[in-house]
């Protein structure tokens, strides 16, 4: 399998909206944590399956919430770059590439 590593930031808003969703609702992050696995375990599997977004990054969605797995396909390993909220200032991320 394809290693996954997450940047800080990207780490950093998973483990918040983790907690959001936990005291919104009990059991709800636990399907958010899945939801999130699940899309994150697409990009290993079919690489190049994600919308292209910003210099070679890719975009999946997060079944059942309003985010998206920003990622980037390296040969080597899947580099999260991102856990984007819809609501958010789209490519607020781009910072992070480079």
């Amino acid at each position: 399998m394809t290693p996954v590593r997450f940047l800080p930031e990207a780490e950093a808003e998973l483990l918040h909206e983790i907690g959001y969703y936990s005291e919104k609702r009990e059991g709800v992050g636990i399907r958010f944590v899945a939801a999130v696995e699940a899309a994150i375990e697409l990009t290993t599997r079919h690489p190049r399956g994600g919308a292209p977004t910003h210099d070679g990054t890719r975009s999946v969605l997060v079944k059942g919430f309003p985010f998206s797995v920003i990622y980037r396909a390296d040969a080597a390993e899947r580099v999260i770059v991102a856990i984007a909220a819809h609501h958010r200032r789209p490519g607020y991320w781009v910072t992070r590439i480079g």
